[in-house]
C-alpha cells in the first residue's frame, strides 16, 4: 500500500531542504516545470482546494506511523526536526497543508529537483499522503523548538500583527480549511529561511499575499517576525 518509507516526511512540508539519503532505486522521475510565482496560473485557493480538503479523510494514522518510520533520520523522532532549520517540525501541522505542499510538488507547483524522486506520482499515491499527514498532525508539538536571539522582539511582534496575523492567526495557529500553515512551534532558523525564499522569489508556490507583503522589507526586519514567531506558545489549532 505505502511504496514509499524513505522520505515522506521531509517534502511534506515544506517544508524544508531535501533529505538525500535513502532514496528508491528507480528511473529518473520525469521533469515537471514549476508554475511561476508572477505567473496568473498560480492560485492559493484554488479548484483543487475541495479535492484537497477531502484527501484528509482517507488517512490512517497508524498507516502513516509505519510510513513514517525511515523518515525520522532527517525530520527526527516524532517529526520535531532540526533547530539548525534544516528540516522543519512537521509535528502539530494542519494535515490539509502537508497534503497541499505535497500535492503541489508533484504538480510542480513547488520545484524542489532534490526531492521530487521522492514525492512523484510514481512514488507517493493518494492514500500515502493522506496517511502521513493524517499521522503528522496528532503529533505534540512542544516548546523546545529553536529560538532566534530575542533582540528586538517588538520589531517582530508589530510586523507580524499587522502583516501576517490575518492569515497566520493571532496565535500564529495556522488556518487548516485555508492552507495556511501553524507558525507557532516551529523552528526559527527554518522560518526566516522560507520567509526569505518567499521574498526573493525562490518559493514557488508561495501565497501572493505573502510575496506582496513582503516584498520590499529587509532581513532584519524578517528576522524580527521568524524570532517573533518562534516564541509564540504552541496552542490548539483552529
Amino acid at each position: 500500500m505505502i511504496r514509499s518509507r524513505t522520505m515522506l516526511a521531509a517534502v511534506l512540508v515544506g517544508l524544508g531542504a531535501a533529505c538525500t539519503s535513502g532514496a528508491p532505486t528507480r528511473s529518473a522521475a520525469p521533469t515537471v516545470a514549476a508554475v511561476p510565482m508572477s505567473s496568473a496560473a498560480y492560485v492559493w485557493n484554488d479548484a483543487e482546494a475541495d479535492k484537497l480538503r477531502a484527501m484528509r479523510v482517507l488517512g490512517d494514522p497508524a498507516r502513516g506511523e509505519q510510513a513514517f518510520i525511515s523518515c525520522r533520520g532527517c525530520h527526527r523522532a516524532q517529526a520535531l526536526g532540526r533547530p539548525d532549520g534544516s528540516y522543519p517540525r512537521l509535528a502539530g501541522q494542519h494535515d490539509t497543508v502537508l497534503i497541499k505542499q505535497l500535492t503541489d510538488m508533484q504538480a510542480g507547483r513547488r520545484a524542489n529537483a532534490k526531492m521530487l524522486p521522492f514525492a512523484d506520482h510514481g512514488v507517493l499515491d493518494t492514500r500515502d499522503i493522506a496517511d502521513i499527514a493524517s499521522y503528522l498532525t496528532r503529533l505534540p508539538v512542544p516548546a523546545d523548538n529553536g529560538k532566534g536571539p530575542g533582540t528586538d522582539l517588538a520589531t517582530g511582534q508589530a510586523q507580524y500583527d499587522q502583516l501576517c496575523a490575518s492569515c497566520h492567526g493571532p496565535r500564529g495557529e495556522g488556518d487548516a480549511a485555508k492552507f495556511y500553515p501553524r507558525v507557532s512551534g516551529q523552528h526559527f532558523k527554518y522560518l526566516l529561511r522560507e520567509i526569505v525564499d518567499i521574498r526573493d522569489g525562490r518559493r514557488n508556490n508561495g501565497d501572493p499575499r505573502m510575496i506582496e507583503v513582503t516584498r520590499g522589507l529587509p532581513d532584519p526586519v524578517l528576522a524580527s517576525i521568524a524570532d517573533y514567531m518562534s516564541r509564540m506558545p504552541v496552542r490548539p489549532a483552529r
